[in-house]
């Protein structure tokens, strides 16, 4: 075998097992924000990049996308810093926002080997949520006044929240709230339907729900300050950057670019006008000036 065939042979086995390169794949938990929030990534990345983005959407809740993301199933999600310190990373949250999301990069670079990018501006809390009327009718603002009240009260949450070390339990710790029952667990999409069929009389829902203001819902102050920041920012695979020598440039342009006022409306266009996740975060995309019309 001369030299230039045994080259040419090293050439191909070489090709042959290098992995098969496939599509980015972006994908988002299981409600409305989160598909928003999704189809922004995707509809951006695929202007950036110039290549079709693949979606796995609904993925349940964190966990589900954590195991996706390491199982390389999907490329980047977004997550919530507080929620990434509590659910994934066993610790409690503390500290300002800043201080969270350091301390989260780089465990999620340490333990997992993913990229977590900077924030896109808005902090989206829980929040516990009331109808208006009840609120003004029992002279309830804070969660504190909430204590005297909660045993006439029925609690619904997600499924998450009540196993979470920033959740139920702590919560109803520090405040000394017991309900009138055990708390009913749903699927986040349906806490506000049933909150205005009034088959529960407070949720656990999130401070950029759309529904908030348009059901005319009060959110109770954490005045003692449980919950901790939970600032919105894009885990990424790191094998992403390979895909597309573009995409970190793009996140990092997408930083501090989404206010909670932003995330409020775009909420509220999807489940309150029922308009379409794409459409919406298509026009969001491009009356920011971040995709051409």
């Amino acid at each position: 075998m001369d030299r230039r065939t045994f080259v040419s042979g090293l050439m191909l086995l070489a090709v042959g097992c290098s992995p098969r390169r496939t599509a980015i794949t972006v994908g988002s938990k299981n409600f409305t924000e989160q598909l928003v929030l999704g189809e922004l990534l995707a509809q951006y990345l695929e202007s950036v990049c110039h290549q079709p983005v693949e979606r796995r959407f609904y993925l349940a809740g964190t966990y589900i996308c954590q195991q996706a993301i390491m199982a390389g199933r999907i490329d980047t999600y977004v997550e919530y810093t507080g929620t990434a310190l509590a659910a994934i990373l066993k610790q409690h949250p503390s500290g300002d926002s800043q201080a969270v999301y350091q301390q989260v990069k780089e465990q999620y670079r340490q333990k997992f080997n993913l990229e977590v990018m900077p924030p896109l501006g808005f902090n989206n809390s829980f929040a516990m949520v009331m109808r208006g009327d009840d609120a003004r009718r029992l002279g309830v603002s804070t969660l504190s006044q909430l204590a005297a009240v909660a045993p006439q009260l029925r609690l619904g949450v997600g499924y998450e929240f009540l196993e979470r070390e920033d959740g139920y339990k702590g919560l109803v710790n520090l405040y000394g709230l017991k309900f009138a029952e055990a708390p009913r667990v749903m699927d986040l999409g349906l806490l506000y339907r049933a909150l205005e069929n009034k088959s529960v009389d407070i949720v656990a829902g999130n401070n950029t729900d759309g529904l908030i203001a348009a059901l005319g819902l009060v959110v109770l102050e954490d005045d003692k300050h449980y919950f901790p920041p939970y600032d919105a920012v894009p885990i990424v695979r790191p094998q992403l950057f390979q895909m597309c020598s573009s995409a970190r440039a793009a996140f990092e342009h997408l930083a501090g670019r989404i206010s909670a006022d932003d995330m409020r409306q775009v909420n509220y266009a999807v489940d309150g006008q029922k308009k379409d996740a794409a459409v919406v975060a298509r026009e969001f995309l491009v009356s920011h000036h971040l995709l051409s019309s």
